[in-house]
């Protein structure tokens, strides 16, 4: 078949804490190619272990920025030489890991414009970052930027009502005033500041991409009723900030065509167009067809919850982002730290470490379980701070000894959702009568 006669097909990228992966899709949503370089597997040179290196001091933890760079470069040779045919991909878009951080160097949007397509991106770029290592989400060294923060605005509560969520290590904000407080020579380099997405997507389109809605609200300084960097928030953190990180976007926003780069070293279409990136988070929602009212739950090491709300109410727990498919809704997320690892636990403990035994117990206790409650925390939980594992009776009395194994199993995943309903109506969740979808 000719060029013209290519079915169209879709790339979407993952620039995820341990890969890089890529997928490609046709019109029909099928997948028709996927890959994915792993950092520490296929990057030994950087020498990171899950992808980041964790510092000395066991709370800073970044990843090699040139390290994305060259994944890039790795992946689209890898898709070149399996005689991927890239004239026929009509637009690309991506997700990145949510709250990690990019400096670009001033001068470097000079380089990304004019990138030669006979150089690896990763040559190319390699005197571009003012900082060469990103903070990432897995990072937790900025307490004091958080309390300055939330005193800045007037409370954690504030903070909260503002962006969404109370101040948080992770959070942008509090990582770029880190980096003005501890280095300003450093931040008085840097032209632009990205997300993690908002960078990836610049890689493709040879210019500074905007930070989208949805991203942009996992970095304690955007208002996100108004879609708007909240002054206050940005001053708290640095200096000139509004000019670093530029006008956020609608996450859906089609932000142009693809760089002379591709078009020239890998045949990629000149219309080919460039859909600004998002958080994984967000783009889990919308990659899953989240609609309004649905809650869709990831069990894991963790547990998350995420929600479509249409009017919600920040709390001091969970967060609240911009939807990235309605720019006009909102998506809440909670975490819970006691997630599978808790009911692998009670499963060996109560049912021989088998899930079929476990799921029969289950299914011989009546739902409510007599009144019999237990709240099982082994890590302090996020949400609500606490730990241990706390049992009441139907009395409401609280029971010092062990349940009966299928009372105990029961009680804990009874627990476990109920706490998920609880706090996701505290953001603003609507629970109502179920209504069968055409």
């Amino acid at each position: 078949a000719g060029l013209d006669m290519a079915a169209p097909c879709f790339l979407g990228w993952d620039f995820s804490t341990q890969q890089l992966k890529v997928i490609a899709i046709d019109e029909h949503l099928r997948v028709i190619y996927e890959d994915n370089v792993n950092f520490d597997k296929d990057l030994p040179e950087f020498k990171t272990q899950g992808g980041v290196h964790v510092h000395s001091d066991r709370l800073t933890v970044t990843s090699p920025v040139l390290m994305w760079v060259k994944a890039l470069d790795m992946i689209l040779e890898k898709m070149k030489s399996s005689g991927f045919n890239f004239s026929q991909v009509r637009a690309l878009s991506g997700a990145g890991q949510q709250h990690g951080s990019v400096y670009w160097k001033k001068g470097s949007i000079q380089i990304l414009k004019n990138a030669s397509p006979e150089l690896p991106l990763h040559q190319l770029l390699k005197a571009c970052f003012a900082v060469s290592n990103s903070p990432i989400w897995m990072d937790s060294s900025t307490a004091s930027q958080c309390s300055a923060l939330e005193n800045a605005v007037g409370g954690a509560q504030h903070l909260a009502n503002i962006t969404g969520s109370r101040a948080y290590e992770r959070f942008t904000g509090n990582q770029i005033a880190k980096i003005y407080n501890q280095n300003p020579e450093v931040y008085a380099q840097t032209e632009r500041i990205s997300l993690v997405s908002s960078f990836a997507a610049s890689l493709f389109l040879g210019a500074y991409a905007p930070i989208d809605y949805s991203d942009g609200s996992g970095m304690n300084l955007l208002q996100i009723w108004e879609k708007v960097w909240s002054a206050s928030c940005l001053d708290a953190c640095a200096p000139g900030l509004v000019e670093k990180l530029g006008n956020p976007v609608p996450s859906y926003s089609v932000l142009g065509s693809i760089s002379p780069y591709y078009i020239q070293r890998y045949e990629f279409n000149p219309d080919c167009k460039i859909v600004a990136f998002t958080g994984d988070n967000p783009a889990s929602l919308a990659g899953m067809r989240l609609q309004e009212g649905d809650i869709a739950i990831s069990l894991g090491t963790s547990d998350t919850l995420f929600l479509w709300i249409q009017e919600p109410t920040p709390a001091l727990e969970g967060h609240i982002l911009c939807n990235p498919v309605d720019s006009q809704t909102y998506m809440a997320l909670l975490c819970f730290k006691n997630g599978s690892l808790m009911r692998e636990r009670i499963r060996d403990e109560c049912a021989a470490g088998s899930w079929d035994e476990f799921s029969n117990a289950l299914s011989s206790t009546v739902a409510g379980n007599n009144g019999n409650l237990g709240f099982y925390f082994d890590v302090m939980e996020i949400t609500p701070e606490a730990v241990g594992i706390h049992r009441f009776n139907s009395d409401n009395e609280k029971v010092v000894s062990n349940f009966p194994k299928e009372v105990e199993i029961r009680a804990l995943i009874e627990g476990q959702f109920m706490a998920k309903r609880i706090h996701a109506e505290k953001l603003g969740y609507k629970v109502s009568k179920y209504v069968e979808r055409a």
